[in-house]
């Protein structure tokens, strides 16, 4: 059975948005969790665009395009089954710390780079743009890492 999760990833649900909240992204996930689907470290709701864009603001006190605007020009990798994000920081923290690290310090890493909160919508295939636009639906996705860097991922949907 497809969740709107699933059906979202896969290009099938180009007039909605999928929304991520951690449970560190507000104080009580309680009416988020009953519009959406639980997950390891928050909830997922896949909603219809203009309330799933107003439902993110109201939870997370972020405008879902000026966060798109915010994280354009910083890339990182997204996993929107995990929810598990590669923050471009991460690199440059691990860089910092190549000195010595202690067992265990890469958890510690992992969960301050875990994205606290994030917003994707699909695009439909564009021959005309080109690129992955060409190749078919497009999966946008910008998150706000624990850290507080704001970076975009994008795929085309389905791989």
């Amino acid at each position: 059975m497809d969740t709107a999760r699933t059906e979202f990833l896969a290009g099938d649900r180009p007039d909605d948005v999928l929304l991520f909240i951690a449970e560190s992204a507000v104080s009580d996930l309680g009416t988020l969790a009953q519009h959406g689907e639980g997950v390891e470290r928050g909830v997922v709701l896949v909603l219809e665009a203009e309330r799933g864009r107003s439902a993110f603001e109201g939870a997370t006190g972020v405008d879902p395009m000026t966060l798109a605007s915010s994280a354009m020009n910083s890339e990182g990798d997204l996993d929107l089954d995990s929810f598990e994000g590669e923050c471009p920081e991460a690199d440059a923290d691990a860089t910092e710390d190549a000195g010595g690290t202690a067992e265990g310090d890469d958890e510690a890493a992992t969960d301050e780079h875990a994205p606290r909160f994030v917003f994707g919508f699909a695009e439909e295939r564009n021959e005309e743009a080109g690129g992955i636009y060409a190749e078919g639906d497009v999966i946008h996705a910008y998150a706000v890492c624990e850290c507080g860097t704001a970076y975009s991922d994008r795929w085309v949907a389905g791989e």
